[in-house]
């Protein structure tokens, strides 16, 4: 079958790469783009960057039909592994190739939007959400984890006419026949939802940083109370886990975390910390600061959690990030 490069278009690539560079929609290796026509899907690979979509081959060309049969239970394991068309490419199709696939849009993107995040991890945020949204075409989805329960989660409540969306802890989805009607559509979702963010002051602590680290730009999430207490008691969507573990941890451990929080001073990153560990610490930030004092939180939970940091694909995307 032929892989259709042609569908890989300027407009495509800068689209993803937009979205890619933009850390209020995508941090590190976060989110995926897809395109697709006929038996023909390309993807952005697991562990790449879409920031590089415009100067490096991040994409995978899969047979849909086969990443279909994946996301409807009725072939493979869901991981679609197997379904990319060129045998002689090694990067593996994105661990959300299955919904790329199975939703029939011809453009669809999936980002880890701040705003939406803001909104998606907050029970009062999702009421507000939802009055926001209203017009739009858009479904709220429970937390799922990544890869084939999310989904079953998508695929239980989208209709056709479905093009936005909103995944609890999660993030954002929107769907179009072109690439410019998915870009319009990010830009509507993004203008209605956009929350002022609190001024932070970044203020080095007057004590010198514990050997091998350094204190990080974002040493307000420790000096602010309310800040301190949610980044210390949970994680709330499923990157922080991949990338910094659960939570923000107030002391060093055998894990050897990359960040610590140390109340009334700063937070600390360690010294070789990854770009995608440190775009992370910064989405935290970026997220806590656009938070209403009035709104309560939902974790993701230690179950989650430990689902995540025990599975394989993203131990795979962890490795391939480490590489940066």
């Amino acid at each position: 079958m032929s892989t259709h490069t042609e569908l890989l278009t300027p407009a495509f690539r800068a689209l993803s790469a937009r979205l890619g560079q933009d850390p209020l929609q995508v941090q590190g290796p976060g989110g995926n783009t897809s395109i697709k026509s006929g038996g023909v899907m390309w993807i952005k690979a697991s562990g790449t960057e879409l920031a590089d979509a415009d100067t490096t081959n991040i994409f995978v060309a899969v047979d849909r039909d086969a990443a279909v049969a994946e996301a409807r239970e009725e072939a493979g394991d869901g991981s679609c592994k197997t379904t990319g068309l060129d045998p002689s490419v090694t990067l593996r199709p994105s661990i959300e190739t299955t919904f790329h696939a199975a939703l029939d849009w011809a453009v669809v993107a999936h980002t880890h939007s701040v705003a939406t995040l803001t909104h998606a991890i907050s029970p009062e945020g999702r009421l507000i959400l939802d009055r926001k949204l209203e017009g739009l075409p858009f479904v709220r989805v429970p937390y799922a984890k990544p890869g084939l329960p999310l989904t079953r989660e998508i695929l239980s409540r989208i209709k056709p006419e479905t093009q936005v969306i909103v995944l609890q802890n999660h993030g954002l989805i929107c769907c179009g026949a072109t690439v410019d009607a998915v870009d319009a559509l990010i830009r509507e979702v993004e203008t209605r939802l956009s929350m002022p963010a609190r001024e932070t002051a970044k203020s080095t602590p007057p004590d010198a940083p514990a050997e091998g680290f350094t204190w990080s730009d974002y040493g307000w999430l420790a000096q602010d109370a309310v800040a301190a207490e949610l980044a210390v008691s949970g994680t709330y969507y499923p990157d922080h886990v991949v990338f910094l573990g659960p939570a923000l941890p107030e002391k060093d451990a055998s894990t050897l975390p990359p960040a610590i929080l140390q109340r009334g001073q700063g937070v600390l990153i360690r010294d070789g910390a990854t770009s995608s560990q440190c775009a992370m610490l910064r989405c935290l930030s970026d997220l806590l600061a656009r938070l209403p004092a009035e709104w309560s939180v939902d974790p993701i939970g230690p179950e989650a959690e430990a689902e995540l940091l025990n599975w394989d694909a993203e131990k795979y995307r962890q490795a391939l990030a480490e590489r940066r």
